[in-house]
């Protein structure tokens, strides 16, 4: 199975998502892959996303991570190959042909390939301007789009998910990346408001994932925290 995370923006929870996932199908017995088509914004001597993913799940055997590309600036994969290196870097960017080739081959020693996106669906990731989107497209992935409770949240997931359905994604799941312990009542709203659009669309939909406390809490008790995470979402992705 090939899973595709993405975002309705930037910090909503992926690498959280993409944890737990990876501990769903790890609970299962499964051989899993993750996979990150560009890394931006972390030095050579830094973990990233997929690093992060690892240590978060106290690096299994059975656990594999890779990343395609690595882009010093914080930016879109485009704009931050040409910040670093000018029009050669960009050009050099990896395709979506060779994006899907590496993914497939992943796929061929492992059971479950994790794909997790940078920024949201709609960003470039390579120079012919291909996105995420396209990738979920071209793998027949099963396409995970996680959003936040704050303030704007409706109008970038209305958005978000309206793409993903245009372009072929008529089933997905919806996940709230994150929830505050005391919800004001926007969060609350925003809530049900988030629900609501992914069940109109035949949307899956997840409840807030502990994002914030596997991200930046303590490390004790992490494991155990995207443990119970991957179980709820093995409930619906089952």
């Amino acid at each position: 199975m090939i899973y595709v995370v993405t975002g309705t923006d930037t910090d909503v929870g992926k690498t959280v998502v993409t944890a737990a996932l990876a501990a769903t199908a790890l609970r299962r017995g499964d051989r899993v892959a993750v996979y990150k088509p560009t890394q931006t914004g972390v030095r050579p001597n830094e973990d990233g996303d997929v690093q992060n993913t690892a240590r978060w799940l106290g690096a299994p055997d059975r656990l594999s991570v890779v990343e395609g590309i690595r882009l010093l600036e914080p930016m879109a994969p485009v704009d931050a190959a040409l910040e670093e290196g000018g029009e050669a870097a960009a050009d050099a960017l990896p395709t979506m042909a060779e994006h899907v080739r590496r993914i497939k081959a992943l796929a061929q020693g492992h059971d479950s390939v994790i794909v997790e996106g940078a920024g949201g669906l709609l960003v470039s990731l390579t120079r012919a301007g291909e996105t995420i989107a396209d990738l979920g497209a071209a793998l027949d992935a099963h396409l995970v789009v996680v959003t936040r409770p704050d303030l704007g949240t409706l109008n970038h997931t209305a958005l978000t998910l309206e793409a993903a359905v245009a372009r072929g994604f008529a089933r997905g799941t919806l996940v709230l990346g994150s929830y505050p312990g005391a919800p004001s009542a926007l969060h609350v709203r925003n809530r049900g408001n988030l629900e609501a659009l992914a069940t109109d669309r035949g949307w899956d939909w997840v409840d807030g994932l502990p994002a914030g406390l596997v991200a930046t809490g303590p490390a004790q008790g992490r494991n155990e925290v995207l443990w119970e995470a991957g179980r709820r979402l093995a409930s619906v992705l089952a």
